[in-house]
């Protein structure tokens, strides 16, 4: 989710959810330890429950940048073994590291003695010519026995040789059956499945086998399902019973960081998707591409991006 799950869009999610844990893009150790800490790492309030997802393979590395995550205020710390990018594999992070268990383990254990807040690893079931059933058993068992809180599991390997990242999401099939495997194997270890799931409805039967689901392109490109996470999942009211109202009160947040200079579009590119499959979805997107990126656009693009929906919703009734 690298340049979409940014601090702008976690705080439209959360209000679409109280409930459920928002992630950070990943983010390398060397630029939390050597970067712009602030614009890196800073985010707002409301987005906790929150996790910051970390890149790196040195111990010594990861143990750095999770305590400065720490001390940001984030709710866990996750390290991301399971990114395919070229550009991940050249710095010896993300999926790569399916290949180095014991050495993502040391990173795991200099984590867990830098920081109280949870350290989770996210991964994949393995990559390229590796056996799921070892590859996925040997990386889960290493770093449990370092300390890990939980596993994120992305139900599909990455072929480092061969593939393009976006192949990656697709081409390679889904074995969730491997992960509720694992969960049967640890059922002591939090395990959470990843990898294809497209809807609420999907999400509640994984949890026959697994103790959580994390999605990432539905939860980003269809938002609105993110409306059924607290009365789906958590038995609880959604925060706001609407997508109009949720998108009503994210006007002050973004008033306010208007007036700090902030442009529009980098948080209404977020919201594009808000009423995607629904009578008025094209025009809300055509409303906010065409007016949204205009250097003086404000929050009124918003809000008229909205009555096009309605307008549309009517027509269409």
């Amino acid at each position: 989710m690298m340049e979409w799950t940014d601090s702008h869009c976690r705080v439209f999610h959360r209000l679409l959810t109280k409930r459920a844990l928002l992630y950070t893009e990943m983010v390398t150790t060397g630029a939390v330890i050597h970067g712009d800490r602030q614009r890196l790492l800073g985010f707002d309030a409301s987005e906790h429950p929150v996790a910051l997802q970390l890149g790196g393979s040195n111990p010594a590395d990861l143990a750095t940048a999770a305590k400065i995550g720490e001390d940001f205020g984030y709710d866990e710390i996750n390290i991301n073994v399971g990114c395919p990018s070229d550009r991940v594999k050249e710095g010896r992070f993300g999926a790569c590291l399916m290949a180095e268990p014991d050495l993502v383990a040391e990173g795991v254990a200099a984590m867990k003695r830098a920081v109280a807040v949870p350290v989770t690893v996210k991964c994949r079931i393995g990559i390229d010519d590796q056996d799921p059933e070892v590859a996925l058993d040997a990386l889960a068992r290493a770093v449990v026995a370092a300390g890990a809180d939980a596993l994120i599991v992305h139900a599909r390997k990455a072929w480092l040789n061969g593939l393009s990242p976006k192949e990656n999401r697709d081409i390679p099939p889904l074995d969730y059956d491997r992960v509720y495997r694992l969960k049967q194997a640890m059922p002591r270890v939090p395990i959470i499945i990843n990898g294809g799931i497209g809807s609420i409805a999907e999400a509640k039967r994984h949890l026959d086998h697994v103790d959580g689901v994390m999605l990432g392109r539905a939860a980003y490109q269809e938002p609105w399902r993110l409306l059924d996470v607290d009365p789906e999942l958590f038995g609880e009211p959604a925060q706001y019973p609407s997508m109009k109202e949720a998108l009503e009160a994210l006007i002050p947040y973004i008033e306010r960081h208007l007036a700090q200079g902030l442009r529009l579009h980098a948080i209404t590119r977020h919201v594009i998707g808000a009423y995607q499959g629904v009578p008025g979805a094209r025009a809300f997107r055509r409303y906010l591409s065409e007016f949204g990126v205009k250097p003086d656009a404000d929050a009124s693009v918003l809000l008229k991006a909205m009555v096009a929906v309605t307008e549309r919703a009517t027509e269409a009734a």
